[in-house]
């Protein structure tokens, strides 16, 4: 095994979700298939990270699964977005309406500042050192 390919995100909506991810995050969408049954295969990843781990956009399908929309993680961060420019990706990430839930930080390992997506699931912008 070499790596891991898909993480699934529950979300509310494909085309919401499609959006916050191209849009505010950057993302760039890498398949959105009609599987004919109500379903799409949406994958997003962000750009230049070649066939590296991407995120599954699955909407939710039932109420146990709206239910889980936003808080996949228990309210921990739970996803870790590397940047090779923080104060770049920070800016430009703020000014398309992303929520920071804190200033930026300098730690030992690098530059980070926690945000969350469009449904409060919680991510690390990380730039390591």
């Amino acid at each position: 095994m070499s790596h891991i390919a898909l993480v699934t995100l529950v979300v509310r909506d494909y085309d919401e979700a499609i959006a916050f991810y191209t849009d505010a995050l950057g993302f760039e969408l890498v398949e959105d298939t009609d599987r004919g049954d109500g379903t799409r295969w949406v994958v997003v990843r962000p750009p230049g990270s070649g066939r590296d781990t991407a995120l599954l956009l699955a909407r939710a399908a039932d109420e146990a699964q709206r239910a889980s929309v936003g808080g996949q993680t228990g309210g921990r961060v739970g996803f870790f977005l590397h940047t090779a420019d923080f104060a770049a990706d920070h800016a430009r990430m703020t000014a398309a309406g992303v929520r920071f839930l804190e200033e930026p930080r300098h730690e030992p390992y690098g530059s980070v500042a926690v945000f969350e997506d469009l449904y409060g699931n919680r991510w690390d912008l990380l730039q390591p050192k």
